[in-house]
């Protein structure tokens, strides 16, 4: 069984064309039955995230897999092979085995370490198991990527740092206040950032969210999302001392928040620390506001430079990572090509245990009347010569699996034995 990924991902192909090639969830048991009904295919996953489309198959010949893939995705999207075939890659043995290990490790994505492509991963797996597309082949290389996975989080921290604006809000809050929980925040405007700082903060245990936006609707909205508490936008200053961080997205032309007014917050709080994130373009909350005792004043730059710093440690952790894939990758081989030869030491052994009986019943009457002993006695001296016999050749099939040209070796030891004749 050979053992290929056929697909495009952000490095290959531009977001209009991953985009055509992109599944459905819906769509994808049919794409699955398409491709197993094909002759000389086994088993099949397809794997569609906004960055990438890749289909796992096991088939008699890789080769032919990358066509029937090539054909099955023109077909189902309804698109000439032509527009698409230019981006696609085509990894197979070895080779797709460590691209499978890296894309559960997230060591191919857009950005490296993230979390979300391992359970992306887990739900495609399922979907195929769920609809018969996935059984013993790909149960074995999917159970092994998702503990390379595991073990690349375990032993290394890939995925310990903030890489992104959001994120990295959140690690500073931490710095700042230890602990998350009990805190409360302040969205002020309600863009997208902020929506995704927030969302970060409130994973991470802030129980109170305030929100205030010029515009009541966008304000109801994003209260909606966190169940939060609306904070009409004229009387948001008198609010900010009950508050422990503020993000400032808000559309405004100047200033929104002064050192001044800052100053009789942390005064308000008894100087209990303030921790102020400014995302707006332009600047919500003037840059003097951060001279002032336990205020803490990050705008979008300064962001910006915790994740370009984080990244650039990741792709240091990366190369441990790559490490480990390699590692296991190998590992991996090396245990399919003993799964490889294992039938034929298997059938090796019982056309020699059939001929051992056949000489034994053949010459049964002429040992006359043999004792429970003797009888004993022959059956484990004939066993001993066939086994001593077998230990050669079974040695030399187990030593060739893990050759390059392992499986033609093989072949021939086959044809000597006339095994499967």
């Amino acid at each position: 069984m050979k053992f290929s990924i056929t697909g495009l991902s952000h490095r290959s192909a531009p977001v209009e064309v991953r985009e055509r090639l992109a599944f459905d969830p819906a769509e994808i048991p049919g794409a699955l039955a398409t491709l197993t009904r094909r002759p000389g295919f086994a088993e099949a996953m397809i794997l569609s995230t906004c960055n990438r489309v890749e289909v796992a198959v096991a088939a008699d010949d890789a080769a032919d897999a990358e066509l029937a893939v090539d054909e099955v995705l023109a077909e189902i999207r309804r698109l000439d092979a032509s527009q698409f075939r230019p981006f696609l890659y085509h990894y197979d043995g070895e080779e797709a085995i460590r691209h499978l290990f890296r894309v559960a490790a997230s060591l191919d994505s857009m950005v490296v370490g993230e979390p979300q492509i391992l359970g992306q991963l887990k739900a495609a797996y399922a979907l195929a198991k769920e609809h018969g597309a996935a059984s013993g082949f790909l149960d074995v290389l999917l159970a092994r990527a998702f503990n390379v996975a595991k073990r690349v989080r375990t032993e290394t921290e890939i995925g310990s740092s903030a890489v992104s604006v959001s994120f990295a809000a959140v690690e500073l809050a931490r710095e700042i206040f230890g602990s998350l929980k009990e805190t409360s925040i302040m969205l002020i405007g309600a863009g997208k950032m902020s929506e995704a700082a927030a969302r970060h903060l409130a994973r991470n245990g802030v129980t109170r969210i305030l929100v205030t936006n010029r515009t009541a609707e966008r304000a109801l909205e994003m209260a909606r999302l966190f169940q939060g508490t609306i904070v009409e936008y004229s009387r948001f200053p008198s609010v900010l001392p009950e508050v422990d961080i503020v993000i400032a997205s808000s559309g405004a032309p100047h200033f929104i928040l002064t050192r001044d007014q800052v100053k009789r917050v942390i005064e308000a709080r008894r100087n209990r620390p303030v921790f102020l994130i400014d995302i707006a373009v332009p600047r919500n909350i003037e840059p003097s506001v951060n001279e002032l005792e336990n205020v803490f004043l990050y705008d979008i730059d300064d962001l910006q430079q915790v994740v370009d710093r984080n990244l650039s440690n990741r792709r240091q952790i990366a190369l441990e990572a790559e490490r480990i894939v390699s590692e296991e990758a190998g590992r991996m081989i090396d245990r399919l090509k003993a799964r490889e030869v294992a039938p034929t030491i298997i059938s090796l052994q019982e056309q020699l245990e059939a001929l051992r009986a056949a000489e034994l019943a053949r010459h049964r009457g002429r040992l006359g009347s043999l004792t429970p002993e003797q009888e004993e006695a022959i059956d484990h001296l004939t066993r001993g010569i066939v086994n001593k016999i077998a230990h050669g050749p079974i040695s030399e099939l187990r030593r060739l699996a893990a050759q390059p040209d392992g499986l033609q070796l093989i072949g021939a030891i086959r044809k000597v034995f006339r095994i499967g004749e």
